[in-house]
């Protein structure tokens, strides 16, 4: 697991274009289950693409330091390797 905001975007830029799901804090003990396609990242944001049959938006973003502080998690399909 990175321990650092730079680690974190150098892994996610070498994950760019796969499948993966995330699960993100919804506040108030709700978690957000999703899954889709890493889209894009930037210096501070990544995108992530959903999958359009489950979701009503297309596109979500998060920071890096949702990862880091474990408020999102990713895992990734084609390795199974966890991001939190």
């Amino acid at each position: 697991m990175p321990k650092t905001l730079s680690e974190i975007k150098e892994t996610l830029d070498g994950n760019i274009g796969k499948r993966l799901t995330l699960k993100a804090n919804g506040g108030r003990r709700k978690t957000i289950q999703r899954s889709g396609v890493l889209a894009e990242t930037y210096p501070s944001v990544f995108i992530v693409e959903l999958d359009q049959d489950e979701n009503a938006f297309e596109r979500v973003s998060y920071s890096y330091a949702d990862v880091l502080t474990e408020t999102v998690e990713l895992t990734f399909f084609d390795d199974m390797s966890k991001m939190a």
